[in-house]
């Protein structure tokens, strides 16, 4: 797999995504796909999640597979297993979501160079929370090296 996870790219995939789908989200608080997925929804993105276990999470409707989800999705975020990836890359493409996600310690070329392929933004082995963090501020303010080191603004996209 090529490392396509380059700043820029993961500044523009968040600049410009609103919806975010969690497949795998856990109602466990202490569970990372709830702690991620309650940061990204307390700065602004709407999180819909993807559990067949649970009726609600996070006081959204939760839905048991993303192929029932009824609304435009721009960003799949995956917390499974790395060979439970191949068939959720392609709900993804069928559900026409424009980013597919492999959470941190998560990656799987099939899954990857599918979604690419189908011309999806795929990132793998990064956590969405962090990278969210990290680029648009929060980590470095407790001594996190974020890597981000610029006296030049950003360019943003509009979202």
């Amino acid at each position: 797999m090529t490392d396509g996870n380059d700043i820029e790219t993961l500044r523009q995939i968040l600049a410009r995504s609103t919806t975010i789908a969690v497949v795998g989200l856990s109602a466990d608080w202490f569970r990372p796909s709830f702690f991620a997925a309650k940061y990204m929804q307390q700065h602004g993105y709407r999180i819909l999640p993807v559990n067949p276990k649970y009726p609600r999470i996070l006081g959204e409707r939760c839905y048991p597979s993303l192929e029932v989800i009824d609304e435009p999705v721009d960003i799949v975020d995956v917390f499974r297993r790395a060979e439970d990836l191949p068939p959720i890359a392609e709900q993804a493409v069928k559900i026409g979501a424009k980013v597919f996600w492999q959470q941190l310690g998560v990656a799987n070329a099939a899954a990857d160079r599918f979604a690419r392929g189908a011309g999806l933004a795929s990132v793998f082995d990064r956590c969405v929370k962090i990278e969210h963090a990290r680029i648009f501020g929060g980590l470095n303010w407790v001594g996190v090296n974020t890597g981000v080191i610029s006296a030049r603004r950003p360019r943003l996209a509009v979202r």
